[in-house]
């Protein structure tokens, strides 16, 4: 069974979602790909994940470094897990290119390559947004494309990190806005 729950963020509402085993989705309203994940005989109500969940949120959105995850149960592909796990790996504040990514893909998998569009796929299809933090992911040359809530989100969520934005810009055109 699968339950839900809403969270009022500095950045808007938030749905979240769990099952037994931990959270399987975190959307901004709105948002592309919203509830993408949840099943539709899922229910509105507490549950100790979105507790946990509630309260990271919390010490996240007062500017400060979470120092525990709330229980996640990431639903994916072989290819989409992996590339979720290497977003759980980018440290607070940090960013990290879609290449890069694909690097560490293609070196985990022993190929001489990946592409980096593929990764680019699997991050925008994350269900659980700012816990694994898909925000993190730039362009190689800095662009700030790609978030499923929002560019706006997104540069708000890696000041509130205190992120090095000076090489990172906001493009004006492109499929990814």
């Amino acid at each position: 069974m699968q339950y839900t729950n809403h969270y009022d963020s500095p950045l808007g509402g938030i749905l979240l979602a769990c099952d037994e085993t931990g959270l399987t989705g975190l959307w901004f309203d709105e948002q592309k790909y919203f509830a993408a994940g949840l099943i539709p005989e899922h229910a509105e109500k507490p549950h100790p994940h979105f507790e946990q969940a509630k309260r990271w949120l919390d010490i996240y959105f007062s500017g400060r470094e979470p120092d525990f995850r709330p229980p996640l149960h990431l639903i994916g592909s072989p290819f989409r897990l992996a590339v979720w796990e290497i977003l759980l790996r980018i440290p607070y504040g940090s960013v990290i290119t879609y290449g890069e990514i694909s690097q560490m893909i293609a070196g985990q998998r022993g190929l001489a390559r990946m592409s980096a569009q593929a990764v680019g796929g699997a991050v925008g299809h994350n269900e659980i947004s700012i816990i694994v933090p898909c925000h993190r992911v730039v362009g190689t040359n800095g662009s700030l494309t790609g978030y499923a809530g929002g560019i706006s989100k997104k540069v708000k969520l890696l000041t509130l990190e205190k992120a090095d934005m000076t090489k990172l810009f906001i493009p004006l055109k492109g499929t990814a806005l």
